[in-house]
């Protein structure tokens, strides 16, 4: 059965129904690791669902920052989804080509700037393809639209605030990166960083939450996971990953199970492994 709940998640059904709703706006998020081999915006020229606008990570993303894609002043988010035609009054929908990657990030990104009228296609690109849903290869007319933002800064944490709950234990600090990196007994894709986890964190590798097929499993499965993993859905909880991408698939897992006591490392592991005086934990526990 479908899961459809425009503030979180919803089926390639949901938007087959409303593609044509005039205040949609769908936005191809996609974005890859290097060694995936793969364009995002290639792709989106070649085939994309119709009426969806590109919205590249680091478009939205500090670029003042030498950490990767960190969340932008929102001041930049609202120039770009102005340039865009996104604004106040839509509802966006996000995808990306593997099915549930990168577009939990940007569903993350529209939360912490205050816009809940936002939701991952379940599946994304991939499983409308194999549906055989329409696409086309022309981008769509944009015209500008107002947008206001209000920062949630309660869903974002930064390395200081992780340092502290990591000592006091008050929070629960969940790595969505693989079991063998946050065991450090796998190399870290980014150069000079340490390998291990934060120490007192639990590790729920982000492709446990997903079926086969890139879909989102269903609520009871999610919660299942999280609680074998040692995670209390009554307690707060600090994502993180190697990046702040995938931990957003975390945090949309929670929000899906209606947990809002949730904030996102946005420095994740590519901040706390660089740092020596910071200290990293390895094993599976």
């Amino acid at each position: 059965m479908a899961y459809d709940d425009p503030t979180t998640l919803v089926s390639t059904q949901w938007l087959g129904d409303h593609l044509k709703d005039p205040d949609l706006r769908i936005l191809d998020c996609s974005w890859y690791l290097p060694d995936m081999g793969r364009d995002p915006r290639a792709e989106y020229d070649a085939a994309h669902i119709p009426g969806a606008r590109f919205l590249a990570l680091d478009d939205v993303s500090d670029s003042r920052s030498d950490l990767p894609h960190m969340a932008p002043p929102p001041e930049k988010f609202i120039s770009r989804m102005r340039g865009m035609g996104v604004g106040d009054g839509h509802q966006v929908v996000v995808y990306d080509g593997i099915g549930m990657f990168s577009a939990a990030r940007i569903w993350w990104l529209f939360r912490l700037m205050g816009k809940t009228d936002v939701a991952v296609l379940d599946g994304g690109f991939a499983k409308w393809q194999a549906e055989g849903r329409p696409e086309e290869d022309m981008p769509p007319i944009m015209r500008d639209r107002h947008i206001t933002v209000a920062r949630q800064n309660h869903l974002v944490r930064d390395v200081t605030q992780v340092a502290a709950a990591a000592k006091l234990g008050d929070h629960q600090i969940v790595d969505a990166r693989g079991a063998e990196r946050f065991a450090g007994t796998a190399p870290e894709p980014r150069e000079g960083l340490r390998a291990g986890h934060i120490p007192g964190s639990r590790n729920v590798p982000y492709k446990s939450l997903l079926n086969g097929d890139g879909t989102m499993k269903g609520p009871d499965d999610l919660r299942r996971v999280f609680t074998e993993a040692g995670i209390d859905l009554n307690r707060p909880v600090i994502t993180t990953c190697g990046s702040g991408v995938t931990a957003a698939i975390l945090s949309l897992g929670l929000e899906i199970l209606g947990h809002r006591d949730h904030g996102l490392y946005d420095g994740s592991w590519a901040e706390w492994g660089m740092y020596n005086d910071l200290k990293v934990a390895t094993g599976d526990a």
